[in-house]
């Protein structure tokens, strides 16, 4: 039988989701919402959030990512280039302020360095590249579940006052608009988990919706507030190469660090895509309940480098495409993921 491997377009990966992306950045700039009409976008804004978290409880597989365990180093790699090697970089970034970055920006920064990675991306090239794919669902699975609980507590011991200040009603806020509803999703999968299969392609349009709105209510408070003037031409260039370093130095530590550990070639590539990528779809509805009214410029960082990301990732995937086979390593319990990847037609790698 004849697998489908995903594929990304002949030169740059854009897609229309991207493109709207951008198109409600531009929509939020030239008409933000005000007065009545901000109250009513942050309510409903509020409530996408606590939309998305229940249906990212409700997918998620526990058993699954329970099935996957037997490749604990792997996703304990895959941790540690996230929730740890990730977020060291974001503090180190603090020394480029102010003659680099601006305080605000380089929150914006540090938050993205503590966001879960993505899941479907990381399939979607590590397929690309004939890596160990069951390990790259698993280790974005365990990622993205750690990261309702793991992003949140450290924000709130990294970001201090500036993420928004995390008193007891701002904790409040993130258990009730995030793990809340994760954990309601989790509990009723059971009941709604073949609904929700049968209207896949409708919930994606809901899921992609609630992020827009998240979006068009930030970037409107950035530009009612103000903020946008603090973004010059200069700083954004001197934040897309701080990105552009942040990139390279993780693929480069998540590709030669996982050689160093003994790993096979099909599994150091699930380990580079899923250990050096960010998840803008968890990490937009996450700083809108962080950062509050400081959201726009907060998450304009993590929407640069998701898609430096892509593009970076896409050449990286179709080179180690190209690379001569490696037998497994005798310590490898899934040297046998070299026989060659699984891949699934509805991957995408907008997210």
């Amino acid at each position: 039988m004849s697998r489908r491997i995903p594929r990304l377009p002949s030169w740059l990966p854009f897609d229309a989701y991207l493109l709207a992306l951008a198109a409600t950045v531009a929509l939020a700039a030239l008409l933000p919402a005000r007065g009545t009409a901000a109250e009513v976008a942050g309510g409903a804004s509020t409530g996408a959030v606590a939309l998305l978290f229940f249906l990212y409880g409700a997918r998620l597989s526990t058993a699954e990512a329970l099935d996957g365990l037997t490749h604990w180093r792997l996703h304990l790699t895959v941790l540690a280039c996230t929730f740890v090697a990730f977020p060291l970089l974001g503090l180190a970034s603090g020394g480029l302020v102010p003659y680099v970055l601006t305080p605000e920006l380089q929150a914006g920064f540090l938050f993205l360095c503590l966001v879960p990675s993505t899941i479907q991306s990381s399939i979607a090239f590590t397929s690309i590249a004939r890596g160990n794919v069951p390990a790259a669902i698993c280790a974005g699975s365990f990622s993205s579940l750690a990261g309702i609980l793991v992003t949140p507590l450290l924000a709130a011991l990294l970001l201090g006052s500036t993420g928004g200040g995390f008193s007891a009603d701002s904790l409040l806020k993130i258990v009730f608009q995030l793990l809340v509803p994760f954990l309601a999703g989790q509990l009723l999968r059971r009941w709604v988990g073949g609904f929700l299969t049968r209207h896949k392609k409708v919930l994606g349009l809901v899921d992609r919706g609630s992020i827009l709105l998240v979006v068009y209510t930030a970037f409107s408070e950035g530009m009612v507030a103000g903020v946008w003037h603090q973004v010059t031409p200069a700083r954004l260039g001197a934040l897309l190469a701080a990105e552009a370093v942040l990139l390279a130095l993780m693929l480069t530590l998540s590709w030669y660090g996982a050689r160093r550990l003994g790993f096979g070639r099909a599994d150091r590539i699930a380990i580079q895509f899923a250990g050096s990528k960010k998840s803008l779809a968890a990490g937009l509805p996450m700083a809108s309940v962080i950062f509050g009214a400081q959201a726009s410029l907060a998450v304009l960082p993590l929407m640069l480098f998701h898609q430096m990301q892509l593009m970076v990732c896409a050449v990286t995937a179709k080179r180690r495409a190209r690379d001569p086979e490696e037998p497994p390593f005798r310590d490898d319990p899934a040297g046998a993921a070299d026989s060659g990847p699984l891949s699934d037609p509805a991957v995408t790698v907008s997210r």
